[in-house]
């Protein structure tokens, strides 16, 4: 009887009712988050198999190979669980920007103490030659 070894880390991880968890992407080498996206079981399979991270994606409903068609991936690094084991944190070298805006990370509004949103991050990437296949 061969024993599946990604059973005792899917088993860890409390998925919500419809079969999900947050997943937070963080740059390894600069300690930014870059962004957050939806996991499920097969996409951590997926992950942890291949090294190249796999999210799900809600509007698709398939699995989402990040940067399978801009080209700005995300290799895997290290992949914690938090302690209430609801959450995961992906530390990944990213490849190229992680935004759809263009933007090295999906986190570039800030909030200002006046009420304002300022946009804290320039675009690096024109979105248009990121999905232009």
């Amino acid at each position: 009887m061969t024993t599946d070894p990604l059973s005792n880390i899917i088993s860890t991880i409390k998925f919500d009712n419809q079969g999900l968890v947050p997943a937070i992407a963080q740059d390894i080498d600069k300690g930014d988050v870059v962004m957050m996206a939806w996991m499920n079981e097969a996409s951590i399979r997926e992950t942890l198999k291949s090294g190249r991270v796999c999210y799900w994606s809600r509007s698709r409903k398939s699995l989402w190979k990040k940067g399978e068609t801009s080209g700005q991936h995300q290799e895997l690094v290290d992949f914690l669980i938090d302690c209430d084991g609801d959450t995961v944190l992906l530390r990944v070298k990213q490849h190229g920007v992680a935004c759809h805006t263009g933007r090295r990370s999906c986190f570039y509004r800030s909030v200002q103490p006046d009420g304002s949103i300022k946009e804290i991050m320039d675009v690096e990437k024109d979105p248009s030659e990121l999905y232009s296949s």
